[in-house]
């Protein structure tokens, strides 16, 4: 069983950053992709960005150059830099690992005003 657990979303000017956490326990390894998704209100969940069993990094176009997604597997966590924030990356954050099957957190709202 993998439990997955997102922190630090939060309410941010345009153009300021966040830095979101997804802490993993269970049958977690390092060689599991793991990624982020995100959902707006009305709009279905999409992809942002996607860490690889060989390290590969993926992202959204929109995302490129600002966002950064990295692991510390010591410490079973995964994080999301998130600079030069934009209104329209408002959403629902969510993490989510592959091991046995696809597992999810709970989500995170970020929030991105104008």
């Amino acid at each position: 069983q993998v439990q997955l657990v997102e922190s630090g979303g939060g309410y941010v000017q345009a153009g300021g950053s966040l830095r979101l956490s997804c802490a993993a326990s269970g049958s977690i390894f390092s060689h599991n992709p793991m990624g982020w998704y995100r959902q707006a209100p009305g709009s279905q969940r999409e992809l942002v960005a996607h860490i690889t069993s060989g390290d590969n990094t993926i992202y959204r176009d929109s995302v490129k150059g600002r966002f950064t997604i990295s692991r510390d597997n010591a410490k079973n966590t995964m994080f999301l830099q998130m600079n030069s924030l934009k209104p329209e990356d408002t959403a629902v954050y969510y993490c989510w690992a592959v091991a046995s099957r696809v597992y999810w957190g709970q989500g995170t709202q970020v929030t991105v005003s104008s």
